[in-house]
């Protein structure tokens, strides 16, 4: 008989448990971990930590706990209309008059302090000049439809021109005795009431924006308005609530700002609307809408005001800082398109060579 050489049998496939446990999923773990540590959080916590690290070494008084909890008041005041803008901008509008808006209900309490008004009344006061003025900007843009950008600009000089008007070159210093307590009290130890504040309030605003019905609008708006407004959503409504929020945290900044100066003046604030968009941005909110969290706007204001701070102990001039938030707020909108750009040129090149 004879016999036919074959050649070798072919090896038997590898059992399914066996091949599960071969490139699969580890590949998985990788890609998952590789999408976590890119997250922009913590590549935002990663950039904290280098600034804290730095200003620790730049300045033996920075780690002194007191002067940590005098760090804060470079960015808590920003940091709560940060908030409200953080959601302004998810939905795909933008507010520039938030600086003028403080400058506005700082007036309005200063007036209201000369004639007599209590603490809570002046309280009430800031915080009505600032629903006032987003619902203004809000009927503008939602009512009449004019854009949201060319609309702030406007009332930006509007209001701060009404500040100028009716205050002039005088200053209001006449406010009631624990007014302060704002801008200058303390919680608990070194934890300022404004940092408490700012934080009660993140954890508010990051539920609204992430767990709830309210949120998912916002975004769906932020991501295509007409599939939204087709969708039922009550697009118009949502966003004139969102710029009531950002009056209201404007005039409440403006109450902390008054309270721990302890003046008025109408150029209080000037340019803070510059830092405030910046500090959204860095956190990760799309300019353009849609995405974007709260978790990313509270570290990018740690962030930012590690990093005026650290520059404040070495004495570096305010106008270095003023260059230093230009430059900054072109970044962070200029590297996710530039990313983008090329990893789609390297997707590309993967399809050409396959």
């Amino acid at each position: 008989m004879t016999v036919l050489d074959t050649g070798p049998l072919p090896a038997e496939p590898a059992p399914r448990s066996a091949r599960a446990s071969g490139g699969s999923i580890p590949d998985r773990l990788e890609g998952r971990a590789s999408r976590i540590f890119l997250r922009w959080e913590v590549l935002l916590l990663v950039l904290a930590a280098i600034v804290f690290a730095i200003n620790s070494f730049a300045s033996p008084y920075f780690l002194d706990p007191w002067n940590l909890s005098d760090a804060t008041y470079n960015f808590t005041e920003k940091a709560m209309i940060g908030l409200a803008m953080a959601l302004l901008i998810v939905s795909g509008e933008i507010d520039l008059s938030v600086a003028s808006i403080i400058a506005l209900a700082s007036v309005a309490m200063g007036a209201a302090a000369a004639a007599g008004a209590s603490v809570w009344m002046l309280v009430l006061i800031g915080l009505g000049v600032g629903l006032v003025a987003g619902a203004f900007n809000g009927f503008l843009v939602t009512m009449v439809g004019l854009p949201s950008i060319v609309v702030t600009i406007g009332t930006m000089s509007l209001f701060r021109g009404i500040a100028f008007i009716v205050l002039g070159d005088q200053v209001y210093n006449s406010y009631p005795a624990g007014f302060e307590w704002f801008g200058q009290g303390y919680v608990v130890w070194a934890f300022t009431v404004e940092l408490v504040m700012f934080l009660v309030l993140a954890v508010i605003f990051g539920l609204v924006l992430q767990k709830s019905t309210f949120g998912r609008r916002v975004y769906a708006i932020g991501n295509n308005p007409m599939a939204a407004r087709f969708s039922g959503i009550r697009v118009e409504r949502i966003k004139f609530i969102l710029f009531l929020l950002t009056g209201v945290m404007s005039g409440l900044a403006s109450i902390c700002l008054t309270s721990r100066l302890g003046s008025t003046r109408p150029s209080i604030a000037t340019g803070w609307e510059l830092e405030v968009v910046t500090m959204v941005v860095l956190g990760g909110v799309a300019i353009n809408g849609g995405s974007g969290t709260i978790l990313g706007v509270v570290i990018a204001a740690f962030v930012m005001g590690l990093v005026t701070f650290g520059f404040g102990l070495l004495n570096v001039p305010g106008i270095v800082m003023s260059i230093f938030i230009g430059l900054l707020l072109i970044a962070v909108i200029a590297l996710p398109i530039l990313f983008r750009r090329v990893m789609a040129a390297r997707r590309s090149t993967r399809r050409v060579a396959a």
